[in-house]
């Protein structure tokens, strides 16, 4: 009996196994995206197995709608189960080309909405002292290039860790950078990286390791991990008296605040961002009008109080 339960343990699991490679080998998902993924689905599959349903053909929408009722009740928002029935649905849409699934039954099934926030950002006073390093120690050399184009060319944080040597244009000061999904885009970068980049590579030569192709090294000659970046901007932040606290991904969010306020642009935005959708941009536009209503309210006479 032992031995059949574990047969159709692993039929059940086997098309979900083959979809995480498809995921990796063939959409070039990112390891963190990838991470998500499975999380997401692991915690599915389980819920399916516990309600008897170890069958893909059998599941169906009622039993979806019930898992996402039993999520939410546990406390998940509304953004991550909407990230949840987006990983459930990718799953199925890939059942239905590969194993015969003749509809995908989490389409059309909404997530309990959840009120919108909008991103954290800092000034350009804070962002000018926490860019005012001034340290000739390699590790604050390399520290003060990473945050320049942190904020300078809206980077996340894996794309920031994933440039190489050769990603970079030095004539026409830009950057290839390979966002989400493998997408490229290419962004510029101003003067102030320019200079910080250039003081960095005198550094960088000290420290590579030999075939070492990343742009920015951990101080073993390495390419340099995510958690690394994000220890060393909370080193500084505290450094540099910021009086707030700050993230990589809140550069990110300044650097598309500051563009938009500056030049009402919305597409260029989303270009210089990334995004596949001008939907995701647009929640930058709630920020712009922020600004604009702090600044009503502190000049125009009639809207004191």
């Amino acid at each position: 009996m032992n031995g059949e339960q574990d047969r159709a343990t692993t039929e059940w699991l086997e098309p979900l196994q083959r979809f995480f490679i498809y995921l990796e080998s063939e959409r070039k998902y990112s390891k963190h995206t990838l991470s998500a993924y499975q999380r997401d689905l692991n915690a599915f599959t389980e819920y399916c197995a516990e309600n008897a349903s170890t069958d893909w053909k059998l599941i169906d929408e009622t039993l979806i709608r019930r898992y996402v009722a039993t999520q939410h009740r546990k406390g998940l928002s509304g953004r991550s189960l909407q990230r949840q029935l987006s990983s459930i649905r990718t799953l199925f849409n890939y059942l239905c080309r590969h194993y015969g699934l003749e509809n995908n039954p989490a389409d059309g099934i909404p997530a309990p909405k959840s009120p919108k926030r909008l991103p954290e950002t800092l000034g350009v006073d804070q962002l000018n002292n926490l860019l005012a390093i001034s340290a000739d120690d390699p590790l604050a050399i390399r520290d003060h290039a990473m945050l320049e184009l942190l904020y300078g060319c809206g980077l996340r944080l894996s794309e920031l860790t994933g440039l190489n040597m050769a990603d970079v244009d030095w004539q026409q000061r830009t950057l290839s950078v390979f966002g989400k999904g493998r997408k490229q885009r290419r962004v510029p970068f101003g003067s102030k990286a320019n200079e910080a980049l250039k003081k960095w590579l005198k550094e960088r030569a000290q420290l590579i390791n030999v075939g070492e192709t990343a742009l920015f090294l951990n101080k073993s000659g390495q390419r340099i991990g995510n958690r690394s970046v994000q220890q060393r901007l909370k080193k500084w932040v505290l450094k540099q008296d910021l009086g707030s606290n700050a993230y990589p991904h809140m550069l990110r969010h300044s650097f598309a605040s500051h563009i938009l306020e500056s030049s009402s642009d919305l597409r260029a935005v989303q270009e210089l961002l990334g995004h596949a959708n001008l939907s995701t941009t647009q929640i930058y536009t709630h920020l712009d009008f922020q600004h604009l209503a702090g600044v009503y309210d502190k000049a125009h006479p009639r809207s004191r109080k």
